[in-house]
């Protein structure tokens, strides 16, 4: 059982944001504060920290002023990501890849994510705009109208950098409670802290951070946040491509999405850092965060279904002809290799369905809906006086996470967000930057940048 003991600032949720936000916490925090992270899995990075393809994202995927905070956390996540990983000794390859358009208004896409990446601060060498002909050069076995070459792209192991970023704010002085799920939380408001109940006991603490990836919006809802939301899954899948298949490509070729306002992404080719190759993912809709089987979905069906159909944006979505049917077409790809393979096809024809025999490992995304039924498209960081949670926190979420984490600490730091009547929970001004000389990053300087300022 836990002891009843009184932190000052706690996280809920040991995903690799989670862990950087620890990481900063602690660094900048010692000795003077107790910070907790609590993760309800035997070990972090359990859930999408581990379950992804391993990009470090370029920003040219993101519109600048529709997906500010993603666009701004990936074009400085990668050469934070490449610095720690240098310094960590952990495996980081700054490869490259290949935005292919099948179709015409695809080119058309490709132009937007042209102007997006210069804007998002990509120069010129970074990014080339490649007709068929090149592209042929470039990748003999690529079939397509035209594509983006963008040479800033990487490859990494989150699962690796997530749990030596744990070991590093264990050191500075965080503590890290494993196997620990949150079941609920009380404001008490004489003594201004929460209580948090959970599957082992219940503890105090002034300020939550709740970084819980698809549990976030359970919690936020909990305490009377973001209920003009709610939250969909969706499961992506990979299939391996067999040892036949390890040369065909240089390097990662992903596709334009014909339908780029929902979350149905047309089908990548992955190099991965570890060498194998995958294709997916499709987005196959579930009822739980963590739906990695068909028993686990069919468990969450009622309660995700009742819950959906009390949201207004939700019951939209159900009754949008045009996602019901993308939605059928990526069950359609789960339950039928050939299906998922033939849409890789369209850029990589040399392909066979038959050829390819192990899946790879599925991930889930939860992705915010609105009350009008939209998608949300940025991540989305929410407050009162006692908590900030972040929502809807997706690719490129893993590339960006330690530049987010530095700006969500610097605003405890310096007020940047903390919501007014909050300051008990902060850390003080005199607290915080004694031995910042000690650290890799200026954690000021990385959350102006994220703010925007020169």
């Amino acid at each position: 059982m836990i002891s009843q003991d009184h932190y000052d600032i706690t996280i809920i949720g040991g995903g690799i944001l989670g862990v950087s936000i620890a990481y900063f916490l602690s660094f900048m925090a010692q000795p003077s504060k107790k910070i907790l992270l609590v993760e309800q899995e035997h070990d972090v990075a359990f859930h999408t920290s581990a379950r992804n393809t391993g990009k470090v994202h370029a920003p040219f995927l993101y519109d600048p002023v529709k997906q500010t905070l993603f666009a701004k956390a990936a074009f400085i996540g990668f050469k934070m990501l490449k610095e720690y990983c240098n310094l960590k000794s952990l495996p980081f390859k700054q490869d490259r890849v290949l935005q292919v358009a099948t179709y015409d208004k695809g080119i058309d896409r490709l132009h937007h994510y042209m102007k997006w990446g210069y804007s998002n601060g990509l120069q010129n060498n970074d990014l080339r705009f490649l007709d068929k002909r090149e592209v042929n050069e470039l990748e003999p076995h690529i079939k397509c109208l035209s594509a983006i070459y963008c040479l800033k792209d990487g490859s990494v192991d989150y699962g690796m950098i997530t749990r030596e970023l744990m070991e590093d704010a264990k050191q500075f002085g965080c503590k890290i409670i494993t196997g620990t799920k949150l079941t609920k939380i009380l404001v008490d408001t004489k003594n201004a802290h929460l209580i948090l109940r959970t599957n082992k006991g219940e503890f105090f603490t002034r300020y939550l951070i709740n970084t819980a990836g698809g549990g976030a919006m359970d919690i936020a809802h909990s305490i009377g946040l973001a209920t003009e939301y709610t939250d969909l899954h969706f499961r992506g899948e990979y299939w391996q491509a067999p040892e036949e298949y390890r040369d065909l490509t240089k390097i990662s070729i992903y596709s334009v999405p014909k339908y780029p306002e929902y979350p149905f992404l047309d089908p990548h080719w992955i190099l991965r850092i570890d060498g194998r190759r995958e294709i997916g993912p499709n987005a196959v809709p579930v009822f739980s965060p963590y739906a990695y089987n068909w028993s686990t979905n069919l468990r969450h069906f009622l309660p995700k279904i009742f819950e959906s159909y009390t949201k207004p944006g939700a019951r939209k979505l159900l009754f949008d002809r045009r996602f019901l049917s993308l939605a059928s077409n990526e069950l359609k790809s789960s339950l039928s290799k050939t299906a998922m393979i033939n849409r890789a096809r369209e850029f990589l024809p040399e392909i066979r369905p038959a050829s390819f025999n192990k899946r790879g490992t599925a991930g889930i995304r939860s992705m915010l809906v609105d009350g009008h039924g939209k998608f949300i498209g940025d991540t989305m960081i929410i407050k009162d006086d006692y908590s900030l949670h972040v929502l809807n926190y997706n690719s490129p979420g893993a590339t960006g996470a330690l530049p987010l984490a530095a700006f969500i600490v610097d605003g405890l730091v310096g007020g940047g967000l903390k919501s007014s009547g909050s300051s008990a929970s902060t850390i003080d001004e005199e607290d915080n930057y004694d031995n910042k000389k000690k650290s890799l990053w200026d954690i000021v300087t990385i959350a102006d940048q994220m703010r925007g300022a020169s």
